[in-house]
């Protein structure tokens, strides 16, 4: 049986959640054309929760365990899967697009000369067995068919947030592996490692998104979000101006959201951006534009100026009287 397989990708034992998204989708894409399912997980001791992630959606999982694979790394991960292709033969090898999942994807395609469709938002295989995926192009204006056409394996990257992580009860057989190669970094160490706060907000309740049109100022923002209980996402011009981080940019090329509220400040609305809020439950807007296209991705558009309306809602929403 020919098999997709889904790297999961962890860090000092933390199992990546959007890699089990992938992992759910793989499992719907297996049932649909008769493939098997097998989740790739390096690391050390974690041999518990490789058989857990197997629930998600794995007819096997292949772990390797070692030491030096606690955390990613782009010298051995690279060696290490390259082995696994070459020694079990995968018809399909997909990652979650983070940033250690482009890398690896990245590098599996120029060792195999293999087609990667990257950035998908949706998957899926065409009669003669081609992987087929959706990719926003033009600045997300449109949805690119793509496909692997003489290519194996072939290889995706998948958005986070874009499916769902859905504990399926699979009983997973658990392979452990040991690569005919010595695991020790040659050209790369660790020097120094940090450890920062990271908000996955594609599974937050409700999001205040800033657009271009705050300025990149964003303490009103963060004062309404802590008001309404919420988090904060912004749209892609803020964070290439660096006033928020890479991890909580809202669109075909960031997050897309699920939540319950999105509360939208001063975004225009371009394509790219709202294929990221497409998902959401009720969408509030403030623009000073009332033709903005956002408008047409809200159920409540409020016109006016952000710099007026949003100062007078969080009195209100304090319970302050209001001039």
């Amino acid at each position: 049986m020919e098999e997709i397989w889904v790297f999961i990708e962890q860090d000092d034992g933390v199992i990546e959640e959007s890699s089990l998204e992938v992992l759910s989708k793989a499992w719907e894409l297996a049932d649909k054309g008769g493939y098997g399912v097998s989740a790739i997980l390096m690391g050390s001791g974690l041999a518990d929760k490789a058989r857990d992630v197997g629930r998600y959606g794995a007819h096997k999982v292949y772990y390797i365990d070692d030491a030096n694979l606690r955390s990613y790394s782009s010298e051995l991960y690279p060696m290490v899967m390259e082995w696994l292709i070459k020694k079990y033969d995968p018809n399909t090898v997909l990652f979650s697009a983070t940033r250690n999942g482009r890398d690896l994807a990245g590098r599996i395609a120029v060792k195999f000369k293999s087609g990667l469709l990257a950035h998908v938002i949706e998957l899926g295989f065409d009669e003669n067995g081609d992987l087929v995926g959706k990719v926003p192009g033009f600045g997300g204006n449109i949805a690119a068919v793509v496909k692997c056409v003489d290519s194996r394996p072939q290889l995706a990257t998948v958005t986070p947030g874009v499916f769902e992580a859905k504990d399926v009860g699979a009983e997973a057989e658990l392979k452990v592996v040991t690569p005919d190669m010595e695991l020790k970094p040659r050209n790369i160490r660790i020097v120094s490692k940090e450890r920062g706060e990271y908000l996955d907000i594609s599974k937050s309740e409700r999001v205040v998104v800033a657009g271009m049109g705050t300025g990149g100022k964003l303490d009103m923002v963060r004062e309404l979000a802590k008001l309404l209980n919420a988090d904060i996402g912004v749209t892609r011009p803020l964070a290439d101006i660096g006033v928020a981080p890479r991890d909580i940019q809202i669109g075909s090329t960031g997050v897309t959201l699920k939540s319950k509220l999105a509360f939208i400040l001063g975004a225009s609305g371009a394509p790219h951006f709202t294929s990221g809020i497409k998902d959401c439950g009720v969408v509030i807007t403030v623009n000073k534009d009332p033709e903005a296209p956002i408008k047409d991705y809200s159920d409540y558009l409020v016109v006016g100026d952000i710099f007026e309306v949003i100062p007078r809602l969080i009195k209100l929403l304090r319970g302050e009287e209001i001039a």
